[in-house]
Parts: C-alpha cells; structure tokens; sequence
C-alpha cells in the first residue's frame, strides 16, 4: 500500500548566509553541521546559529562524514578532505558519473544518491566501485542512515519530502512531506532526534523532527 506522508515539524531555520546561496550537501561531525555552497564548505554551529568557519573547496553536491574525513562530490568526483585543513587527500570516481546528488557514511562505506536516476549506490570509499544499488520511485537529493534506518530527501516541483526506505527493495516505508514550495537539497542526522535538511537556492539550513519510534 502507498504510504501517506505526514506534515514535517520544522524545528529550526538557519540562514540565509551571505555567499551562501545556494545550499548543496550537509553532514554532521557531533558537533557542527557541514554544507557545501559551490566554492567553499561551511561550518554551522546549530546552537547559536553562526557560521564559525569557511573552508575553499570545490563542493556543489553531497557532503559526507567518516568519523575523521569529509567526504565531498564536485562534478565527477568524490573528493576526501582533511576537515583541519581543507586539503585535499584522495579522490575517486564518482558513481552517477556527474549526475550525483546526496551522500552519506555508513557501515564503513559511502551511499551516494543519483539524483534523476532515482538510485541509491552503496560504493567503496577506496576505489568508487559500486557494491550494490537500491532504486527509488523518485528523484534522490539527500541521504543519511541512522539507527540503521535509510532515509532520502526527494524534490520534485514544488513537492519535496523526506522518505525511510526498505534498504534492500526500496519501498516506502515512512514519508514526511515538507511545505509546499520547501525544497530538500541535502539530508543528515545528528544521530538523535533531528535532520539537517539543505534548503537549495533559498540559502537555508533547516532542522526537522526525526520520528521515533516505541520499542518493540
């Protein structure tokens, strides 16, 4: 059965922030919150809402986080960067071939959203190579895994949702629709009860309420 969404709880906006105007991917280190605006990342303090720091980086698209490195998609490339410095360490190919939109860390590998291909692609950090792919039935923004839940934001028009899916076959299982007009450019947990949703070209980083559910 098709799964009806319910109304997203917006907890918090953040922004818009000068230079900042078009917000790509986000990704939480425990403390800050990362998002990539074309030529720089940013670094957010979710508390007092203040940008405490700019790193120059080639980042348009998804950001991800491994405990000690940022992960960063740019054109064709996956990109691993020293947070400390902003250098560049390593980079590999990425898997939508330009095409890429959300990503996230998890179990030791990379998840890499392919936006209009509505597909999920799990990807060893090392090579690029894709271990397995999960479909979606609509377009792909951001990604993030928490509690080894996989969720996806979703924008299409002026529809935009963020979805739970079936990590093996995809299907819906839970859906959160945002306002009308509110678009999902970028998705991360913060491990506990809210999302970082990237705001596109309104400039905005918004926390949402994450469901949780009673234990069995």
């Amino acid at each position: 059965m098709p799964v009806t969404p319910t109304p997203v709880e917006i907890l918090r906006e953040y922004g818009p922030f000068p230079g900042a105007d078009n917000i790509g991917g986000v990704t939480f280190d425990g403390r800050h919150v990362w998002f990539a605006s074309g030529d720089r990342l940013n670094v957010l303090d979710p508390t007092s809402g203040t940008i405490v720091r700019e790193i120059a980086a080639d980042a348009h698209a998804g950001t991800a986080f491994d405990g000690r490195h940022i992960f960063q998609l740019f054109e064709r490339r996956i990109q691993k960067i020293d947070p400390a410095t902003g250098r560049v360490l390593a980079t590999i190919p990425a898997p939508g071939d330009g095409g890429d939109s959300g990503m996230a860390w998890a179990e030791g590998m990379l998840w890499v959203g392919q936006h209009r291909g509505c597909k999920i692609h799990q990807i060893d950090p090392e090579t690029g190579r894709i271990l397995r792919t999960i479909d979606s039935n609509r377009f792909v923004t951001g990604v993030t895994w928490v509690d080894g839940e996989l969720w996806h934001g979703t924008w299409e028009g002026d529809e935009s949702e963020l979805r739970r899916i079936d990590p093996q076959t995809g299907e819906v299982q839970e859906s959160l629709a945002m306002p009308a007009g509110v678009g999902v450019s970028g998705l991360e947990s913060d491990g506990g009860d809210r999302f970082f949703c990237g705001g596109g070209r309104s400039g905005k980083v918004r926390a949402v309420r994450r469901p949780r559910r009673a234990a069995a």
